[in-house]
């Protein structure tokens, strides 16, 4: 996960407002925000700054955990990370266009199907990824369907 962080970060350096670090005022973590209109916070060990994406590129995402997608119709409202020496945590929220029911059942059988290990409790999906990781889809009622979060947390 924490390579995952680190790769992401990469792209987002071109054509952004960067500003380097001193090794005196860096740390060894990682954190990114972004948020449903393209703006994309970074602060890396050894620079800092902030990038606009077009917010297109924020609402298709292309998320996949263990072979799970986004469920159909959904998209990506704001993710965030924060990795550091021994851990990772990937905070992402979308909205998708059907029944918070309908979102935990997708989820729910698709995460069955790719043999990952997950239950269903009250408004969440929880459950460990393949490498041990622990997870949850939390989804609430909105507006035009749902909204939801996903939460993973990765220790290395």
């Amino acid at each position: 996960m924490n390579r995952f962080a680190l790769l992401l970060a990469v792209p987002l350096l071109a054509g952004c407002n960067v500003h380097s670090k001193t090794p005196a005022d860096s740390d060894e973590n990682v954190t990114i925000h972004a948020d449903e209109s393209g703006q994309i916070a970074f602060n890396l060990p050894f620079a800092e700054g902030h990038v606009k994406v077009p917010a297109t590129m924020m609402h298709s995402g292309n998320i996949d955990i263990d072979g799970v997608k986004l469920m159909p119709g959904s998209s990506v409202t704001g993710f965030s990370v924060l990795a550091g020496d021994k851990s990772a945590n990937v905070n992402m929220a979308f909205t998708a266009p059907a029944s918070p029911d309908e979102v935990r059942s997708y989820y729910f059988g698709q995460f069955k199907k790719q043999g990952v290990e997950v239950a269903l409790a009250g408004d969440a999906v929880s459950g460990k990824t393949k490498d041990g990781s622990p997870f949850i889809v939390r989804v609430t009622p909105a507006a035009n369907g749902s909204q939801g979060k996903i939460e993973v947390q990765d220790k290395d």
